[in-house]
């Protein structure tokens, strides 16, 4: 083997390995790059008890006393399809680029008939993230556009950051996806204004986050079910519910997934995270 191809080989030999570490690190999630779960407290609970006929799992961030809470480690890290809890960065995404101007903003209905009654009139952005509307983003994705949509995720670390499955469908039981734990240091994120975005258009979205409130505490969250095959209102196989609570100067954070052959939708997996925040006396 003449000088030449020795130097050329050993130049391929360099490339690949650099390629396959590089493969490696971009496989990894943003949580995983930062040591998210490492540099904080980690106490793993037996909540199966409440997930009775579901895959499923719950992690908890005690803002206050850097601690993690989670039940099923492995589902906890699981990716999936965050469906319509993406409309809580999809909204930050529309209102930073001023597609959204506010929480007021309205789009017109196109006369389309839904198998939920509150889709089917004009929308502002209170009302699309309160009824989860989901042609209301669907025309927020497509005024924003594949290169921003894209631009966006990857600032945010936003799960897998895949677009690949449409303009307008790619986070409903689609390409992008996202575990609970990524999930938790998203909302983490959102909550401490850690994030690329204006306050002012971080508070707007917290507004319209607001659930209930009772004896000092404030629930914030959003649900969001994927259908079977896509179908809007068929089989639901992945329930999530993510939020946080407000108490006593204090914040704990969630997500909650549940997975099943039918049933697991996130009107359910939210029973579940509402009756574990009551027993463990956060919101009750």
């Amino acid at each position: 083997m003449t000088m030449r191809w020795r130097i050329i080989l050993a130049y391929l030999v360099v490339i690949t390995f650099a390629a396959t570490i590089l493969l490696i690190f971009n496989s990894k999630s943003y949580a995983e790059k930062n040591d998210v779960i490492k540099k904080h407290n980690v106490v793993y609970e037996d909540l199966s008890s409440y997930f009775t006929g579901f895959s499923g799992t719950f992690v908890m961030y005690d803002l206050e006393h850097k601690q993690y809470t989670i039940y099923n480690k492995s589902k906890s890290e699981k990716r999936l399809s965050p469906n319509s809890t993406f409309k809580v960065p999809h909204a930050l995404f529309g209102l930073q680029t001023g597609v959204l101007e506010d929480e007021n903003t309205m789009f017109q209905w196109d006369g389309t008939e839904y198998p939920f009654p509150q889709w089917n009139q004009d929308q502002t952005l209170t009302q699309a993230i309160q009824n989860s509307t989901i042609w209301y983003f669907q025309e927020v994705s497509s005024r924003l556009g594949e290169n921003r949509e894209q631009y966006f995720l990857h600032r945010i670390h936003y799960g897998n950051e895949d677009i690949s499955g449409g303009l307008t469908h790619f986070w409903l039981q689609s390409s992008l996806k996202i575990s609970p734990i990524e999930q938790v240091d998203f909302l983490k994120r959102f909550y401490t204004y850690q994030l690329p975005f204006f306050h002012r258009n971080i508070d707007i979205v917290k507004k319209i986050l607001v659930l209930d409130q009772k004896d000092g505490a404030m629930l914030s969250g959003k649900t969001g079910t994927g259908w079977k095959d896509g179908v809007i209102n068929g089989i639901p196989v992945n329930g999530n519910f993510i939020g946080y609570v407000e108490k006593d100067g204090n914040a704990n954070i969630f997500a909650t997934n549940i997975e099943a052959d039918n049933l697991a939708s996130s009107s359910k997996a939210k029973q579940i995270t509402l009756q574990i925040l009551k027993d463990k006396k956060i919101f009750e």
